[in-house]
């Protein structure tokens, strides 16, 4: 069969670098420690001590994926005073919005 005459996907075709842009994003938010971050984050702004407390991990390992949030731009950082507060950008809001909605 001839699949280029195929007309059973009709619409949006991902391309190769989209689907492989998608799997780079999946796996940056499906990790553990990142996902638990981000569900402390949806519930307001946290510092770096509140989010060690809460998830239990070291402050090397939750600054590590802080800044890979960040760099997702799933979350952004906001100085007060001496405390840097870290909260979900609205990409981020939205994309733990749509985790939770998941029925497994």
């Amino acid at each position: 069969m001839n699949m280029r005459s195929c007309n059973c996907l009709p619409g949006h075709r991902p391309q190769p670098k989209e689907i492989g842009d998608l799997s780079v994003f999946l796996k940056l938010i499906s990790e553990k420690n990142r996902l638990q971050i981000l569900s402390l984050l949806k519930n307001g702004r946290h510092c770096v001590c509140q989010l060690m407390e809460h998830a239990q991990l070291s402050q090397s390992l939750i600054s590590h994926h802080l800044k890979d949030l960040k760099d997702s731009g799933l979350v952004i950082d906001q100085k007060h005073s001496k405390w840097v507060y870290y909260s979900l950008t609205p990409k981020g809001k939205n994309i733990i919005n749509l985790i939770y909605k998941i029925k497994l």
